[in-house]
């Protein structure tokens, strides 16, 4: 296909380089994971023995355990989802930061614009 990116080097190795996710999800590998995506379902065995056995489904432990291990399995978890973030860069921030400031300002005005025009009306109305 054309708009797909050549990922050879240039001795024709066909092994990609290793990129820094953009945080942008490319079309065609979204409707590529769509349409290969197939639902399995457990077998009513599977199920019976998942439910006589009353472990949990994502540990595969039952409900009592050290809770120390599950703080520690649970930060572990933590830090290993905020690796996957893509954080912003200086200008990013300096420009988002921009726009919140910019827009935290007009709202305060507008109500306090409208409050202001409140206790006028009513000063007017009830004098």
């Amino acid at each position: 296909m054309s708009d797909e990116r050549d990922t050879r080097h240039e001795d024709g190795d066909d092994t990609a380089a290793v990129a820094r996710p953009s945080g942008k999800r490319s079309a065609r590998r979204s409707r590529a994971a769509s349409s290969t995506a197939t639902i399995e379902r457990p077998s009513e065995a599977a199920k019976a023995t998942t439910k006589k056995s009353g472990k949990d489904k994502k540990t595969g432990r039952g409900g009592m355990g050290n809770p120390f291990l599950s703080l520690w399995t649970f930060l572990k978890q933590v830090v290993a989802e905020l690796r996957k973030v893509i954080w912003p860069n200086r200008k990013q921030m300096v420009t988002y930061t921009s726009v919140v400031l910019v827009f935290v300002i007009f709202v305060i005005a507008f109500i306090g614009g409208l409050d202001v025009a409140f206790i006028k009306g009513v000063s007017w109305l009830f004098g």
